[in-house]
């Protein structure tokens, strides 16, 4: 059995292993990491040797640390790292090169229509459909994407977003809202097969597939890390945030919104961010809370979507594709039964 995990801005983890009356009877650690001292190796290696083919990431990362040697340095990856390289073996989890992947960069349409999409395309992944696909948003209004589960009258100020200019719509995942001003952000959507991220925890497969939007960020000067369940930030404040959607039938939706050139001031107006929320984050001012793009580049926003498709592409291989005539007629249909309701946007008052 075989299995990899690359450590979120860190190294590539890989395990080879066979099992023997259900437990672990042969087992090699590999990678790019670096690791001090060379027999350390060793010594992991006969930490995992015996342990039953059902034992869980803590339980092996702990087996672990009891037979470093004393003063042993692991670099670029931890113990945990090789848990889970060894959970994917174990439930023979896919990597992302087992996939044909196609990106997909179509013309702007509505607000309501790039919810809709996230749905019908994350199910077409899950039925196998369609290969699993990265979509950058792109929209003809403004507009607020509240999560699934936020409160409309708590999170949104109908009289600021109509004097600016914003439609108010709900997604299918959960987390925060997106404030999504015209050219202020970049947003992405991943459809991907659960067996991508099988044996990863829930908040670890956020990090997982989130860590080549790091090395494009990386690619045009901003230190980009991951922090927490779903945030995106660097040494000068927060980037932006993902959310996930899973599925009954395996189709995952994994979406981030980065901010680009944000007007804090307008967000104000916009949205109802509580001290609370703001007091969470060290500060007292929303426009200092989220640190755009723009002013730590200076590049335009098109030429950054490029760089991050260019950086997906030599990741996994994608090619450039479409939606169908058909998946846009599917979420058409979505808009009108569900996503342009009352009873979908005030489900939770």
């Amino acid at each position: 059995m075989h299995g990899e995990y690359k450590v979120p801005g860190g190294k590539l983890v890989v395990v080879d292993l066979e099992v023997t009356d259900g437990r672990i009877s042969e087992f090699a650690l590999a990678g790019d990491f670096f690791l001090e001292p060379d027999e350390a190796l060793l010594d992991i290696n006969r930490a995992i040797l015996g342990l039953p083919d059902t034992t869980d990431v803590p339980t092996i990362a702990a087996a672990i640390r009891r037979n470093l040697p004393l003063g042993a340095q692991l670099l670029g990856f931890t113990p945990e790292a090789v848990g889970t390289a060894v959970r994917r073996a174990l439930v023979t989890a896919s990597t992302w090169s087992d996939f044909e992947w196609q990106i997909v960069d179509d013309p702007a349409v509505s607000p309501q229509m790039n919810l809709a999409l996230d749905e019908v395309l994350t199910e077409r992944v899950g039925a196998g459909k369609r290969q699993p696909t990265l979509r950058i948003w792109e929209w003809d209004r403004s507009a607020v994407v509240i999560g699934s589960f936020q409160s409309y009258k708590n999170e949104v100020d109908p009289e600021g977003a109509a004097k600016h200019g914003f439609d108010v719509v709900r997604r299918i995942s959960g987390g925060g809202a997106m404030m999504m001003g015209a050219e202020q952000i970049i947003t992405y959507s991943l459809y991907v097969p659960a067996s991508l991220v099988a044996g990863l925890t829930f908040a670890d497969s956020y990090a997982f597939l989130d860590d080549w939007v790091l090395q494009a960020l990386h690619s045009i000067g901003i230190e980009a890390s991951y922090q927490g369940l779903n945030d995106i930030t660097s040494p000068s404040g927060k980037i932006g945030g993902a959310a996930q959607k899973r599925l009954a039938n395996g189709g995952i939706l994994h979406h981030a919104t980065l901010s680009y050139d944000i007007d804090g001031q307008m967000m104000t107006e916009v949205l109802r961010i509580g001290r609370e929320k703001l007091s969470d984050k060290g500060t007292t001012s929303a426009a200092k809370r989220v640190d755009p793009i723009r002013s730590q580049t200076g590049m335009e926003r098109r030429a950054i979507l490029d760089t991050f498709m260019d950086q997906f592409a030599a990741f996994t291989g994608a090619t450039r594709g479409s939606i169908t005539p058909d998946e846009y007629a599917a979420a058409e249909e979505l808009v009108r039964t569900k996503f342009a309701t009352d009873q979908w946007l005030y489900r939770v008052p």
